[in-house]
């Protein structure tokens, strides 16, 4: 990794690395990233064990929007215990190739165990951070990312790293944590508690699209889905040394805060 990591990857390294190593879900909670919540279709879970689906800290299903095929090289930015990249493997089949990258070694480690597991042998994890992404250029046809964008403290980056590894035409797929009625309050944004939490970093819907845009992504659709209350709740006892969100009801926070299906191309 050449990139040098700011405090806020520290801290969300720190975040996650005690996830995997306690087991626990993104937020603190059952109640979000687990098979339970029905993020991807009961059927694709079970092609994989059972402690290895439950080891899922996103916030949707990209590998059902990517609509992969066999042969593909695909990348999974944030991947985690390996979950996606695991289930991008089948798709891809043993002609295919799938690369994960994450910052976080016990991830890493994790994920190359359950790969074992499985006997996924298409599959590659590399540690390295989403604005210096350790894969050359022009070599991946689908970029899949669950839930960690919103975790990058220089989004601009990220998407110019992503247009830089892709091959002219190839595909976009990510689920994601975007805000709606204009951004969160600057006391959030500035919590590094917050970040790791999945809501801080997250941008309005109109400028993660701009990002995008100014990046040279083509095709940008952003689908909403919205999160179960019971995920925001837990987001929110994470932040609860915010007194700033107290000025905010509930319902309020609950239709600020919401999943993306995000899918774009480059030209």
């Amino acid at each position: 990794m050449t990139q040098s990591p700011t405090p806020i990857h520290e801290t969300v390294r720190e975040h996650y690395a005690e996830r995997i190593k306690s087991s626990a879900s993104c937020c603190g909670s059952d109640n979000c990233c687990s098979p339970e919540s029905n993020l991807y279709p009961a059927d694709l879970l079970t092609t994989v064990p059972s402690d290895v689906s439950s080891t899922s800290y996103g916030c949707g299903d990209p590998i059902t929007l990517a609509s992969l095929q066999p042969g593909q090289t695909v990348l999974d930015l944030g991947s985690g215990a390996g979950l996606d990249c695991l289930l991008a493997a089948q798709k891809v089949g043993p002609e295919g190739r799938v690369i994960g990258v994450d910052m976080t070694p016990e991830m890493i480690e994790r994920a190359k165990d359950n790969a074992k597991r499985v006997n996924a042998t298409n599959v590659e994890f590399r540690q390295g951070y989403l604005e210096d992404i350790p894969v050359d250029s022009n070599t991946v046809d689908v970029v899949i990312s669950n839930c960690v964008i919103n975790l990058a403290p220089d989004k601009n980056k990220v998407f110019s790293e992503i247009m830089r590894v892709l091959k002219p035409g190839a595909k976009l797929a990510v689920s994601d944590i975007v805000t709606t009625d204009g951004p969160l309050p600057v006391e959030v944004k500035k919590s590094l508690s917050a970040w790791a939490g999945c809501i801080a970093g997250a941008l309005d819907v109109r400028e993660y699209k701009s990002m995008m845009e100014a990046a040279g992504l083509t095709d940008i659709e952003l689908k909403p889905q919205y999160f179960d209350k019971a995920m925001i709740d837990d987001a929110v006892r994470d932040m609860k040394d915010i007194h700033e969100l107290n000025q905010y009801s509930q319902d309020e926070l609950y239709k600020s805060v919401f999943s993306a299906k995000i899918s774009a191309r480059k030209k």
